[in-house]
């Protein structure tokens, strides 16, 4: 159901109503890019946040900082999934005739609900009567097959993709409140159940589905393979709870809300989110403030004391930030400088933290490391949405970043490059530090699967030459059978 306010400009000195803060899709005074039809900055355009009254205003924004909801006439930036229905502003037709009422969605409605009521209500919105057997045994049965591969979950095989299947697209909200009862976090915490259940779903419908890569299932994906390293003896015998804690959140954070483009191209088109990080760590500082932004609506931590909520905050942000791919070469020569001293002490908080951020680092890059039928699939999900980057570059006239150009690039190559030049070095050094098996058998994968992309990149050349060789051959005959005739003739 789309509704239309129509809403009075305030003036840009004026405060803020207390009324509208509190609402998750007021209205803000954001700019936004020409290039994407966004209004000017004192105009008022559609975000699903609290208030902020120019691009410069991080305090405002870190209230509640999600994205700016203009329609993209670039194609790139569609409405999100998990947007309220009734707080839906579309500017363009507040001056027009309302369009007919859609159908409000299951996922919308169930995030409205608590957790109780859609536990109640879930076989309604899949169609299935509640008087049906049948419907209960298969939904038993992906349940039960679902909470078996929980059992595993510290297996490095575990295949998201089949777990995402079982739990009807849940994976995210399932795997890692699974892990916060696993860990007891939410006792140690004193975590509201139903709280923690709106956080997570309210986390897994930021994620744009219409993402190939970066989307919940990437996320659910890099906080298993977190858990893993968290059960690594180094760190399972060091770590804190609070550390636990702020690992999970991070992994499941991560990648919070990403637009399906990379830093470089927010920066060219003049994307506002570009403008108010000053260039910097764009994408990840919108993940960290958009995990904030959460986390405060949620309540989750509201009975803590402020003073610990803003610590969790700032290092939930400084393991968010460590994921940013161009600073990856000074977190590896630090974590390179720290293994050839030997002087890391996992008993100082500050030293803790690091190998927390080199964890993630790890986690959100470890497709690679993978079995070879996992990690193709993310191969292929990766390199889908550069080249989708790519072909927006080239319909809009922009310089097309060689990494996303379908028509000079491969599947294969950009992951022989990836693995070479990022994947490999770091993972060299994890294994250092932690020489276990589990660093074994990611080092035999990585390496496997690299034989694997290179095998195919021979094979794909081979059969380019001879389709090359297959046309240039015709072409010749045709030639030959050409001038023959004439020299004949002229004889």
């Amino acid at each position: 159901m789309e509704v239309c306010y129509q809403l009075p400009v305030l003036p840009l000195d004026r405060p803020v109503p207390k009324h509208v803060l509190s609402r998750r899709g007021a209205i803000s005074f954001s700019s936004s890019s020409s290039l994407f039809g966004g209004p000017a900055p004192r105009q008022l355009s559609k975000r699903r946040g609290a208030i902020s009254y120019d691009s410069e205003d991080q305090t405002a924004l870190y209230i509640r900082m999600l994205d700016v909801r203009v329609r993209s006439q670039m194609g790139f930036e569609p409405e999100r999934r998990g947007s309220h229905p009734y707080l839906y502003v579309d500017f363009r037709t507040l001056h027009s005739r309302p369009e007919a009422a859609r159908p409000v969605s299951a996922r919308n409605v169930r995030r409205l609900l608590s957790f109780q009521r859609y536990l109640h209500s879930s076989r309604f919105f899949h169609g299935i009567p509640a008087n049906n057997p049948l419907g209960y045994i298969l939904d038993d049965d992906f349940t039960g097959q679902a909470k078996l591969m929980l059992q595993k979950v510290g297996n490095w095989n575990f295949d998201i993709f089949l777990f995402d299947r079982l739990t009807n697209g849940n994976s995210l909200v399932n795997l890692t409140f699974h892990l916060f009862n696993t860990y007891g976090l939410i006792e140690l915490f004193q975590l509201d159940m139903v709280k923690l259940r709106r956080f997570l779903v309210m986390i897994q419908e930021d994620y744009r589905c219409q993402n190939p890569y970066h989307n919940a299932v990437h996320a659910a994906d890099v906080t298993q393979a977190m858990y893993c390293y968290l059960q690594e003896p180094k760190l399972a015998e060091t770590l804190t709870s609070c550390d636990l804690l702020l690992g999970l959140l991070a992994a499941a954070t991560h990648d919070l809300d990403h637009p399906g483009v990379n830093q470089p191209f927010l920066i060219k088109t003049d994307h506002y989110l570009a403008a108010l990080y000053k260039n910097s760590s764009v994408l990840e500082n919108h993940h960290w403030k958009s995990a904030v932004g959460l986390l405060r609506e949620s309540d989750l931590l509201s009975h803590l004391t402020t003073e610990d909520r803003l610590n969790m905050e700032e290092r939930l942000g400084s393991l968010i930030l460590a994921t940013d791919i161009s600073r990856q070469n000074d977190y590896l020569s630090e974590f390179r400088t720290h293994l050839d001293k030997g002087d890391l002490c996992l008993t100082n908080g500050g030293h803790r933290l690091f190998i927390l951020q080199m964890a993630l680092k790890c986690a959100d890059i470890c497709n690679p490391c993978r079995p070879w039928k996992l990690s193709k699939q993310w191969s292929e999900k990766v390199t889908e949405e550069f080249f989708h980057q790519g072909d927006i570059e080239r319909k809009h006239n922009l310089e097309v970043t060689p990494l996303c150009d379908r028509q000079s690039n491969s599947v294969a190559n950009i992951q022989i490059g990836f693995m070479a030049y990022v994947v490999e070095p770091l993972f060299v050094e994890w294994s250092r530090f932690s020489d276990t098996r589990l660093s074994q058998t990611m080092m035999s994968h990585l390496s496997l699967n690299k034989q694997g992309w290179n095998e195919g990149r021979d094979k794909q050349e081979a059969s380019s030459s001879r389709a090359s060789e297959e046309q240039t051959t015709p072409a010749a005959k045709d030639s030959n059978s050409k001038v023959l005739p004439q020299g004949s003739k002229g004889s």
